[in-house]
């Protein structure tokens, strides 16, 4: 008895016939679309670079300055355990940028339909731009809340202004935009990305 091809509504339009089990081709991929995001994609990289404004006036607010004291020398010394500070302005300006980059990544990826590779690099290289310029404005800001004495003398205390001991902390928001993107790519495992204009 020979097999009966499985009859779909194409068979009155003249179409072939289903069999079981019959190879079929394979669907086509999407193609990156880049010439119809590059517009957005700069227009995003300016957006999230402009968020570097905020993040370094609040890193500048909130980052503790150091006690110190003048010695003999004219050298500060750090009173008490204000020493600490140093690493705490640098925890805090990481801190600040991991959580706005995990925000950057999540509100580009709610941007449906331009989901892809080209707002993907656009939202790393805002945030990489939007994290040098928090790391610029937000010391010339510490600086401006904790002013100092131009002659300091042997024995006064001063409160120096926050400070920043590496630029290495400004990688932190695009790693966090990255991070967030990417997973958010995985877990949605459609070719597409689920774009709507796609």
């Amino acid at each position: 008895m020979s097999e009966q091809p499985v009859r779909t509504q194409q068979d009155a339009q003249g179409a072939l016939p289903e069999y079981p089990g019959a190879w079929t081709p394979p669907a086509r991929r999407p193609k990156v679309v880049f010439r119809r995001d590059l517009l957005p994609a700069l227009s995003l990289v300016s957006t999230i670079s402009l968020l570097g404004l905020a993040i370094g006036w609040v890193w500048s607010r909130v980052a503790p300055g150091m006690l110190v004291q003048i010695i003999e020398d004219g050298t500060p010394a750090a009173l008490r355990n204000d020493g600490y500070h140093r690493f705490d302005d640098l925890a805090l300006f990481m801190l600040l940028g991991l959580a706005a980059g995990v925000l950057t990544g999540a509100a580009t990826w709610l941007m449906r339909e331009r989901r892809g590779p080209v707002i993907f690099i656009a939202a790393v290289l805002g945030s990489l731009l939007a994290a040098w310029l928090a790391y610029q404005v937000g010391l010339s800001w510490a600086h401006g809340r904790f002013p100092s004495p131009s002659t300091p003398k042997v024995g006064d205390v001063l409160t120096l202004s926050p400070r920043l001991e590496t630029v290495w902390g400004i990688l932190t928001w695009p790693l966090g935009a990255a991070l967030t993107y990417g997973i958010a790519a995985a877990w949605n495992g459609e070719d597409d990305l689920g774009r709507r204009l796609g």
